[in-house]
Formats: C-alpha cells, structure tokens, sequence
C-alpha cells in the first residue's frame, strides 16, 4: 500500500486488511492523522508512514469507537486525540468484547500474528471530545471535525478539509460493501449523510474502500433511505420481514442487522 494524495497536502492510505482506509492532513504547523487502525502493530506500521510524508507534529481524530479505526492509538501517544463525546463511553463499554470477537476472528482465519497483536492491544481514550463541530487549526488551515448526527454509531464524526474539497466520512460512507448496521441507527442514517453532502466535498474518503464523488453519496444516500424506510414500516408492522428483505437493495443479513436496530 502507499499514501494517494486527494487533495494539496490531504493523503488517504489504504489497507487490504478490511479494506480500511485512513487519512492524513498536513498544515503548516501540525498534522493530522485520520483513524490509527486496528491493533498496537498496525498503528505502529502507519505512524512509521505517517513519518515518511512529515516531520510535524501530530494529533489524531478518531471517526468512531470500531476496534479497526482505533484500537492502533498508542503508536501516536502522547499527542491530542479528537472522537465524538460519546466514543469514550462506547470504548469504554466495548473495546473487550471487540476485542475477544475480533481476535477469536483471526484466529479462525488462521491469522495468529493479527490476533496476538491485537490482544495486546489497548483502547486508549480519546482525550479531546467533540460535541457537535471543532475546528483544528493545523496551521494554514483548518480541518473542521463534525457530527452529523446519528447514522453508523451514535458518535460518528467526519472531517472537512475545505481547502482541498475533502470530506473524510468514516464508516458513514461504505466503499466495495454493503454498510455496516451493527451499532447502527438505520432510521437516522440518510440525514446524517446529509450533513457530508451539504459540504459539497469534490471528494469523500469512506471509511473502508477508495475515494469516491459526491454523485456515488448521493447513490448510497439513496439506498440508506430505502432501508430507513423498510426499517419504519416494519417497526410499525407494515411490512413482513420476508417483504422488507424482498425489497431492500442490500444482501439480507445486512437488511436483518438494520431493521433488528431499527
């Protein structure tokens, strides 16, 4: 893998492992580096590549509290970290049965080397939280964390880089695969993708895939509504299960998974 530039000095990096993909911001004074991966090992792979593009000062935002965005934070302490403020509340709640899953995950896949590096792995408290919007200044610009409401948790956040045109959506954008409903609000989910489109980005990075234009938001946006709605008149008994899978544009467990959150 290797950095892509999708704007002046704004990096995404793309991992095979999950299809994750993380940013990197670079102002005048500080950087910032977009979701730090899922284990101490692959935090510290990509700190070491942050360290290829500068030499500045780091701080980090954290899109949301899913072991594969966050669980590679210690790699870049000490230094500020950025999450919505309910993210702390989630690791707090979360992080070991993450943990346990993902690790008897890999295991099964007979990846041992992912499993012990992640077993070995902490979820470190995000330390500077956000409410609804902060702007950090990187020097020269600005990056403008928000959150856009619920959607894909209860604390996303994404990240504009309005002088590049660049919005970083986490797992509120879903690149080569259908969303992720887990700890989702599938109801909710279309407005909050709607605070991305109304930045007008040129580009949106989604949390796991590649790049992608406002035109395939809009495609996906779309799709997010469809299910809202299938999830609402299920919940009202409006429809069977077997006729809101029938109609959802997703695979039918990943329809399951949202109308059970619903």
């Amino acid at each position: 893998m290797s950095w892509h530039e999708v704007g002046a000095g704004v990096f995404v990096r793309r991992y095979a492992e999950l299809d994750l993909s993380v940013g990197l911001v670079v102002g005048a004074e500080s950087a910032l580096v977009i979701d730090t991966r899922g284990d101490r090992v692959q935090g510290a792979e990509l700190a070491a590549a942050v360290r290829g593009i500068t030499a500045l000062p780091w701080q980090v935002v954290i899109t949301h509290g899913h072991f594969d965005h966050c669980f590679g934070t210690s790699a870049f302490l000490p230094a500020p970290v950025w999450a919505h403020e309910r993210c702390a509340g989630f690791l707090a709640s979360t992080a070991d049965q993450q943990r346990a899953e993902w690790v008897a995950h890999y295991r099964r896949e007979g990846a041992d080397d992912i499993a012990d590096a992640l077993a070995g792995s902490t979820a470190d408290r995000p330390d500077h939280l956000v409410s609804d919007r902060v702007d950090v200044d990187l020097g020269g610009r600005v990056a403008q964390l928000r959150h856009p409401g619920l959607g894909h948790t209860d604390h996303d956040l994404i990240v504009a880089v309005p002088d590049a045109g660049v919005v970083f959506a986490g797992d509120l954008v879903e690149q080569g695969a259908p969303p992720d409903f887990g700890d989702s609000y599938p109801e909710c989910w279309p407005s909050a993708v709607d605070g991305i489109l109304a930045l007008s980005p040129a580009v949106v990075v989604p949390g796991h895939g590649e790049p992608v234009t406002s035109d395939f938001v809009r495609t996906q946006r779309a799709e997010l509504a469809a299910i809202a709605e299938l999830c609402l008149a299920h919940r009202l008994g409006e429809l069977t299960l077997e006729q809101a899978l029938r109609r959802s544009p997703y695979p039918a467990d990943t329809t399951r998974t949202a109308l059970a959150r619903s």
